[in-house]
């Protein structure tokens, strides 16, 4: 009896002991956050080449696996040597039509502003003059608002000489600017710097991305036992399938919108019409507010060019042009691969944007698609377990939810079909010869 006393009395020691160790860890740890932080955004900063070479990595893999597919069955004699020599070709292929599409967006791009901001400064004192005499038009036919806007010129001259007296001098301020400048062209090369060095590591990654996917299995298998390893496993090729069946599909889908746009820009005879279509093909890869991210700064550089008007055409072309998108060529493209609904959409955007940024708002859909699919598993096991299947059973039939139901609806896309012609075309002409 009194041995089992003392046994309740040291497990009650032993677990006082660890909620306080583990209070005294949570006060480090929120003491010790801006250190933390710092600590993490240099190890980040430091990563980033690898970073970049992963992502770009892993969206050139699905390539580099056709080639080498097709490789092998145009050359099925092929040595060893020689298959390693078509490996190296697959990948030099894909990162030179990679290298060749950047390349190509950025002298389409680097024109097309440099003209803008050439005639916005031409026409910028133009339009000036107009707004003045606009306002004073408007000051005469509208007495009364000479009160309002004497109060407001009155606030604005008055902000204007409070950021003028906290400066020592206009000098300070001056430098100021060109310091922000300075810091924001460093911080281009450094992204330039960085996307070269990523995709250097990425043909490394790509060389050897068998050799890493069997070591990842072998540590995976080796840590954790065999259950969990196969869970965590599926959960992998599952998240993969998601990513790359989105990524690729909006890939297509924003090139498609880009090209749409550029032909009705270019027939409504805006000014800019590829580096417009670029803007919006490229900010179509967000989804819902990818469109109106693209549109408003293209509608400004619209409105400050020849003929102002042009903006709000500009904005009625894009409106229809994403509803063309979103209930035509979007779902046919990419049909239902995240099984997500727009209210979950809408939330992820909202959520990981808020957290990540522009990155976390175009990995938002599918990564809340993975989580959302691992919430349903657990949830289906519980009721499973708890003996409650057919409640499970008269959802699905009561909203029209098939829990499986995410890959066969990506094999019926419209991306999934134009593959299989092109493979199909391929086969035949190699037959043939």
């Amino acid at each position: 009896m009194k041995q089992n006393e003392n046994t309740k009395y040291v497990k009650l020691g032993i677990t006082g002991a660890a909620v306080l160790a583990f209070g005294f860890a949570i006060m480090y740890i929120l003491n010790q956050s801006k250190n933390i932080a710092a600590g993490i955004q240099l190890v980040f900063n430091i990563l980033k080449p690898f970073l970049y070479g992963a992502l770009i990595a892993y969206l050139l893999a699905p390539i580099c696996n056709r080639m080498d597919e097709r490789f092998l069955k145009w050359f099925p004699k092929a040595t060893e040597k020689q298959k390693k020599g078509l490996k190296f070709l697959s990948i030099a292929i894909a990162v030179i039509c990679a290298v060749t599409i950047v390349v190509l967006l950025i002298l389409l791009i680097l024109p097309q502003v440099w003209d803008s901001t050439v005639k916005i400064i031409k026409i910028l004192p133009a339009r000036l003059a107009y707004c003045n005499r606009m306002i004073d038009q408007l000051l005469k036919d509208q007495p009364e608002l000479q009160t309002y806007f004497n109060h407001f010129s009155s606030q604005v001259e008055n902000g204007l000489n409070d950021v003028l007296k906290a400066n020592s001098s206009m000098m300070t301020t001056i430098q100021g600017i060109v310091n922000n400048i300075t810091v924001q062209l460093i911080e281009v090369l450094s992204v330039f710097k960085n996307m070269f060095l990523g995709f250097l590591i990425a043909v490394y990654l790509l060389a050897s991305r068998k050799l890493f996917g069997a070591q990842a299995k072998l540590l995976l298998y080796g840590i954790f036992p065999n259950k969990w390893a196969k869970i965590i496993e599926e959960e992998v090729h599952y998240t993969d399938k998601m990513f790359n069946g989105f990524f690729v599909g909006k890939i297509i889908d924003s090139a498609i919108i880009g090209l749409i746009c550029f032909a009705g820009t270019t027939l409504l005879g805006f000014e800019s019409a590829a580096f417009i279509s670029v803007v919006i093909g490229v900010t179509n890869i967000i989804p819902f507010f990818g469109p109106f991210i693209g549109a408003i700064p293209c509608a400004l550089l619209l409105l400050l060019g020849s003929n102002p008007w042009d903006a709000l055409y500009f904005l009625i072309f894009i409106v229809i042009l994403q509803q063309v998108d979103g209930n035509i060529i979007g779902p046919k493209i990419l049909g239902n691969t995240t099984g997500v609904s727009s209210f979950w959409v809408l939330f992820s955007i909202l959520l990981f944007g808020g957290l990540w940024g522009l990155v976390g708002m175009v990995i938002a859909v599918p990564l809340f698609g993975v989580i959302y699919d691992i919430i349903r598993k657990l949830t289906a096991r519980g009721l499973k377990r708890n003996r409650h299947e057919e409640m499970m059973q008269e959802y699905n039939e009561k909203f029209h939810e098939e829990p499986e139901e995410t890959e066969t609806t990506q094999k019926d896309t419209f991306s999934k079909k134009i593959n299989a012609k092109i493979n199909e075309y391929i086969d035949k002409n190699v037959n043939n010869k």
